[in-house]
């Protein structure tokens, strides 16, 4: 995005508190995907060893991934149905994190409130 372009995304954002909202609630799941992956992968009971690996592993994994496919800024700019394929598998995965560590419930939770606020950011997004 551009100077020009970034302007023009808080201009339209500030008609719309719903969606600047939406959107910070987006960046909140992004970071609760991404500290799931973490917990997940240090309390993986395949020893300290690919604890560690996992716990720094996954979540840096999923942190370049999206950096590089799914980011707003990203380095390879995909499609949408790309973009979305990234998304599902990074956030998916912190749904299955969050399930994996013993909190079904926390993990339906989770995946509802993913599917509608990555339903809505993307919408209002390519408006």
């Amino acid at each position: 995005m551009t100077a020009n372009e970034d302007h023009r995304h808080l201009t339209a954002l500030r008609g719309r508190p719903w969606v600047a909202a939406n959107e910070a609630l987006a960046f909140v799941v992004e970071l609760v995907a991404i500290g799931a992956l973490a917990v997940w992968g240090f309390t993986a009971p395949e020893g300290v060893a690919a604890s560690v690996a996992l716990g720094i592993g996954a979540p840096a994994a999923a942190v370049v991934l999206w950096g590089l496919f799914a980011a707003p800024r990203a380095r390879y700019p995909l499609p949408l149905a790309g973009v979305l394929a990234v998304k599902t598998l990074v956030l998916g995965g912190g749904v299955a994190a969050v399930h994996g560590t013993g909190h079904p419930v926390a993990a339906v939770v989770l995946a509802v409130v993913t599917v509608a606020n990555t339903g809505c950011a993307e919408y209002f997004r390519r408006r």
